[in-house]
């Protein structure tokens, strides 16, 4: 792989020079990760000296970033001429960014493997307008994280990918596993949004459509309402779900998952390094899918993503280091990095990813179902979703508003938003 890919790059470095050079004809790119968790980082920088060991004439400069920061630091370094060549981000944060000019169209700079490597449903995350914007390399299915022993003594059908259980019949297990100081189920919900949309994907729930002109706007359809309504009615009427964890990060909920107070808790894949790491001794855990609807086990994901600025003087070498890095070997290692699923089809049939051990054959069987999230290409979506869809989730779900208000607001009031992006 390092022949082929040093020779792929013979014939683009003869001429390189100039800006982005140390003044000795050495190319210097800088990459920026997001990388944060420590098997992650080390996969990362374990990567980067490879390539670096391998590609003297190219020589790549980690530089570490934070997701809590992420997009207004860019968006400061793209307006300051100073961002760096490689950005490390979501898919879901890049529309404004390759809308806005600041982000490279990749498509005719891509090697055919990269481009056949990943599937079309991933490719759609990075891809705005006619270019490419970003490559997606790793994502994260949602799934319902559960206490083994609580689960088992409760009586429940054990739902599997091959049979996972409807919205209904998570609602009527959520119940069962309730009672004596016991929530069936802890909503993290401090950040209600991507959540709710991308879960609802399973219902036929898209929210966001698109006139005639191309341009966005916000629908809200009854598939769109389950997802919401089944979170609702848990907290309010059944009391089956945690009315305190609604405003709490995923991590915020794991001491009461230990302690038996909640049996069940949709998160992330990748939290499961948390469980491994902070689980007393003898607590048994497993991972079953998300419930299913119409659409069946369907689910929106913003994977991450590898892009190149536009203004880096050095496109070519740039995308012959994201191809490196995202080999199906090296893509295998940083998924493990990251506890989360590729995105590379070879990579995913690598069979680390398939032991049933911690969960991971269940990702991966989720893997066919994970589709671009419904906002993914929305100009305007963070500000919706900050200034209207989360507080009018948040206010829904404690039961402050109800169906009607939800509606009014995510449509009416979200719109308007959005047409101050359309000019």
């Amino acid at each position: 792989m390092v022949m082929a890919t040093l020779a792929l790059l013979a014939p683009l470095l003869t001429g390189c020079g100039g800006g982005g050079s140390d003044g000795g004809g050495v190319i210097r790119l800088r990459f920026q990760s997001l990388a944060w968790q420590k098997e992650s980082v080390a996969a990362t920088k374990s990567l980067v000296n490879e390539w670096n060991a391998a590609h003297p004439a190219v020589q790549v400069d980690y530089v570490q970033g934070s997701w809590d920061t992420v997009h207004d630091q860019l968006l400061t370094s793209f307006e300051g001429g100073e961002a760096p060549d490689i950005i490390h981000d979501a898919s879901d944060d890049l529309a404004d960014f390759a809308y806005g000019g600041y982000l490279a169209d990749l498509s005719g700079l891509l090697p055919r493997r990269l481009k056949d490597g990943i599937a079309a449903r991933s490719w759609e995350s990075g891809t705005f307008g006619t270019g490419v914007y970003g490559v997606p390399f790793l994502q994260e299915p949602r799934v319902l994280i559960a206490n083994t022993k609580l689960l088992k003594a409760s009586g429940v059908r054990i739902p599997t990918p091959q049979r996972p259980w409807s919205w209904a019949e998570f609602g009527q297990a959520a119940k069962k596993l309730s009672g004596e100081g016991r929530y069936g189920v802890a909503w993290p919900l401090k950040e209600p949004v991507s959540a709710t949309l991308n879960l609802s994907l399973s219902t036929g729930g898209r929210l966001f459509t698109r006139d005639a002109a191309g341009k966005a706007e916000v629908t809200f359809t009854a598939g769109d309402a389950v997802v919401p309504d089944t979170i609702k009615d848990q907290v309010n009427t059944d009391r089956s779900a945690a009315r305190s964890t609604l405003g709490m990060g995923g991590s915020d909920t794991l001491p009461g998952f230990f302690g038996g107070k909640y049996a069940l808790v949709p998160l992330g894949f990748s939290y499961r390094q948390q469980i491994v790491q902070q689980a007393p001794p003898g607590f048994d855990w497993t991972v079953l899918p998300a419930p299913a609807g119409s659409a069946g086990l369907d689910q929106g994901v913003s994977p991450q993503t590898l892009s190149v600025a536009k203004d880096s003087p050095h496109p070519k070498e740039a995308v012959a280091f994201i191809d490196f890095l995202l080999s199906p070997a090296h893509m295998v290692r940083l998924a493990e990095g990251d506890w989360m699923l590729p995105t590379g089809t070879e990579a995913l049939k690598d069979p680390a990813l398939h032991t049933v051990e911690n969960g991971w054959a269940t990702g991966a069987a989720l893997a066919p179902h994970l589709r671009s999230a419904p906002a993914q290409s929305v100009r305007g979506y963070p500000e919706w979703k900050d200034k209207v869809a989360t507080p009018a989730l948040q206010e829904y779900y404690s039961g402050a508003i109800d169906a009607a208000e939800l509606k009014k607001r995510l449509v009416q009031d979200g719109n308007r938003v959005l047409a101050r992006y359309r000019r």
